[in-house]
């Protein structure tokens, strides 16, 4: 929010500077962004007004004008501007003056006529980008008087950031009411006078969305004057407040928004039929609004209506059809309290952002409306004239918001704080705070204000007395914590310690958005029941992801776009998956690989990465928990039918997958290379098998090579499966070291050729006893799967 210093300090005006300002906001968390000149730099401009002028002999768009600035003799000027004319008051740069771009005004000659001077518009002043003439003054401008003096422009323009609970500093008397408690200050509110009705004309209003709009007022004012102008007072607080000057009657509404925080509107009463609906929209019902959008509401909008159609979208923007325009002479002024959670959302969704909903749905004190409606009121006759009727008023008391007392304990306070503070000054802060501080046994009872809308529990109110008392104020210190070791369990493994080995193995981390787009999603996992986003950022994010292979994918595609044709990229997250009504959350390991299984080097024969090479990274996953793993040929939608496998415990647990991106995949998402991903469960891959201590053998081991000839569908697992189920209890290891087809085997067989390794903890194996065992592991292959020894 923009706010001009000059006009805040003609509410309090504390003996400090502008930095020592800025300084107070921001350590009582009202953050200041920027402090700006409320003008660019320039000088010698003085108020002159037009006494006559003529037409240039050699020029038809100039005239010579004779100009008073209030120095004796009129000065002879040429000007281009097609607003000049006698009489007009205007800024009148003099010789000498410096205009901003230091553009330095000298006497001149015109086509042959000298001139003494130049006519500015708001534009040459720096006070706008664009002008379409001169700047025009009010008539009761004193001639000769400096025009940075007339227009105070000797003034900083403040930037605050505020954060959303902050709704009640969304003005000026918002941001007065805290400079005046920050420096023990009283500060004055707005001269807010009644206006007596000159007319008994009404417009009923009706709310049938009660807990939406608890509280609506509207008046009937007639006979303004549509052509009246804003006066230059009220331009200039708009215009450092970032607002443009649009006409009288919406420049009021705007002014009185800025300066007690109450959005208001303005509807051409000529165009309203019947009385005034506050309603919830109907679906496919439509409305033109002011920035020429036209937007289609379903049933949920709040809106304004008449007994015709919607005429506003509540709290955020009103209706062109009935907008007030350059013929408009009778008005109906509404004024209403919308509860912030009936706005909240609503102006996104239709893509809009505004003043009055920015307000709104952070909440606006629903006390205000009176005084907002009756100051308006009173700015509009003085400035257009008028004849204002009695105040509508609608309200449902059991619908508006209620403040409850909130207890805050002098020792809680003391405890929080670190710093016992005086109970006159604790009340004292409260009550200048706008608060209501009733005593209590422990500390008070404190009703808050209308306007805030941020104090629910006893923590707020603490948070407000250290701001106020002041953070610098309060003492530091170290801080002290009794705490206890914690048990580290040693059947878990760190995740961290996963991730390292993955960097080692040449992976990267990422992290992607849980929200993914719903297309990617339903094509790598459309069997999932999905977790729909009420509210999306956009299309492209609105479902929870089943699977971080979503991001993953779309990672490395970015990558691979940029010239990268090595990636290897690993995430861990949460997946969300919906069963029976309910949102799960299951933390997973995923990762993606796709290019060379090393760098370029001079060293080693460039070669593409294959099912084998992810393989060897998630079994080194698993050595690292000591997790006895087996995979399974699998099938899953997002991966080759032939390059699939999923992973399970040596109990059968799924732990997860492990596979190459699909062609069809590969090719619709713009792959130009294979794709390896595999995904685990997190808990599963941490959950580490506790070592226990064997005694070493004496004795020497044994090894003997076998080549078996097995059918080609056989696969490795069901060999070494086949081997456990001969329980020899001097087998230590088995290890496939060789696979062969071609000549000599028939076709639909493999020659498997396996290193046995044996060894006895009591006695060193001879010959005999280790032929005797080879024969009963063969004929433990040959009855389970039909292996033999190959010749």
């Amino acid at each position: 929010m923009k706010i001009s210093e000059k006009w805040l300090r003609t509410y309090v005006n504390p003996a400090i500077s502008t930095n020592e300002l800025v300084s107070q906001l921001t350590m009582a968390g009202l953050e200041v962004d920027s402090v700006e000149p409320a003008a660019a730099q320039f000088s010698g401009v003085v108020i002159g007004e037009v006494l006559s002028l003529e037409q240039h002999p050699d020029a038809d768009r100039l005239r010579v004008c004779q100009v008073n600035v209030g120095s004796g003799e009129p000065l002879q000027i040429v000007c281009g501007a097609s607003n000049v004319r006698a009489g007009l008051k205007i800024p009148a740069a003099l010789i000498g003056a410096v205009l901003p771009g230091d553009f330095k005004i000298k006497k001149s000659k015109l086509r042959g006529v000298e001139s003494f001077g130049m006519l500015c518009s708001e534009k040459e002043l720096g006070l706008a980008d664009d002008a379409q003439g001169l700047m025009e003054l009010s008539e009761n401008a004193p001639v000769g008087v400096d025009i940075r003096e007339y227009l105070s422009l000797d003034d900083f323009i403040i930037e605050v950031d505020l954060t959303p609970n902050r709704a009640d500093c969304l003005s000026i008397e918002g941001i007065a009411r805290e400079v005046a408690v920050l420096n023990k200050l009283d500060f004055k509110t707005s001269d807010t006078q009644m206006v007596t009705p000159s007319h008994s004309d009404v417009l009923a209003i009706t709310i049938e969305a009660t807990d939406a709009c608890p509280r609506y007022l509207g008046r009937l004012i007639k006979n303004t004057n549509p052509k009246a102008e804003t006066p230059l007072w009220m331009q200039e607080r708009l215009r450092r407040a970032g607002l443009r000057s649009v006409s009288a009657i919406v420049d009021v509404t705007n002014y009185v928004l800025i300066e007690l925080g109450q959005p208001l509107h303005a509807f051409d009463a000529e165009k309203l039929t019947g009385g005034i609906n506050v309603r919830l929209s109907q679906a496919d019902e439509s409305i033109a609004l002011l920035n020429g959008q036209t937007i289609k509401l379903d049933n949920e909008a709040l809106v304004i209506a008449d007994s015709k159609a919607a005429l506003a979208l509540a709290g955020v923007m009103g209706g062109s059809e009935s907008a007030v325009t350059d013929d408009t002479h009778n008005i109906f002024l509404e004024c209403a309290f919308f509860a912030p959670q009936s706005i909240a959302g609503k102006a996104r969704k239709f893509g809009l952002h505004t003043d009055s909903s920015h307000r709104f749905e952070r909440g606006v004190d629903f006390t205000l409306q009176k005084r907002a409606i009756e100051r308006a009121t009173q700015l509009i006759l003085e400035i257009a004239g008028g004849n204002a009727g009695p105040i509508t008023e609608a309200t449902s008391e059991s619908s508006l918001p209620t403040r409850n007392d909130v207890e805050v304990r002098r020792k809680r306070i003391e405890k929080i704080l670190g710093v016992t503070i005086a109970d006159d000054l604790i009340i004292d802060i409260f009550q200048r705070l706008g608060f209501n501080v009733k005593p209590s046994s422990e500390g008070w009872l404190i009703t808050p204000p209308g306007f805030r809308f941020d104090i629910a529990i006893e923590a707020d109110l603490i948070e407000e007395l250290a701001r106020i008392y002041g953070y610098n104020s309060l003492p530091s210190s170290n801080l002290l914590m009794r705490s206890e070791l914690g048990l580290a369990p040693e059947a878990t493994m760190e995740l961290d310690r996963a991730k390292d080995l993955l960097v080692d193995k040449g992976y990267q981390e990422a992290i992607t958005y849980s929200f993914v787009d719903e297309e990617i999603q339903s094509v790598i996992a459309p069997n999932d029941k999905v977790v729909r986003l009420q509210n999306p950022i956009s299309s492209e994010l609105s479902v929870m992801r089943t699977t971080l292979w979503s991001g993953l994918l779309k990672a490395a595609l970015h990558n691979t776009n940029r010239q990268q044709t090595r990636v290897r990229l690993f995430e861990s997250g949460l997946r969300f998956l919906e069963k029976d009504g309910i949102t799960l959350q299951q933390k997973m390991l995923s990762g993606i690989a796709l290019g060379t299984v090393a760098p370029e080097q001079w060293g080693e024969t460039s070669r593409k990465l294959d099912f084998f090479d992810i393989k060897s990274d998630i079994h080194s996953l698993f050595d690292l928990s000591g997790t006895e793993i087996t995979y399974l040929k699998g099938f899953h939608d997002a991966l080759h039918p032939g390059q699939t496998a999923e992973i399970l415990t040596k109990d059968g647990l799924h732990i997860g997958w492990l596979g190459m991106l699909h062609p069809t995949l590969e090719k619709n998402l713009g792959f130009d290379s294979k794709v390896f991903l595999f995904e685990l469960d997190q808990n599963l891959l941490l959950s580490k098998r506790i070592p226990t201590f064997k005694p070493l053998s004496k004795f020497p081991s044994v090894r003997r090579d076998l080549a078996l000839i097995v059918e080609e569908n056989i696969s490795a697992k069901q060999i070494l499966d086949c081997i456990e189920t001969a329980k020899e209890s001097t087998l230590q290891d088995v290890r496939i070291f060789d696979i062969y087809r071609g000549k000599g085997i028939e076709d639909g067989y493999k020659s498997v050729a396996l290193a046995i390794f044996l060894q006895n903890e009591s006695q060193t194996l001879t010959d005999s006893e280790t032929d005797s065992i080879l024969a009963k592991l063969l004929n433990t292959l040959s009855d389970n799967i039909g292996a033999k020894l190959r010749d």
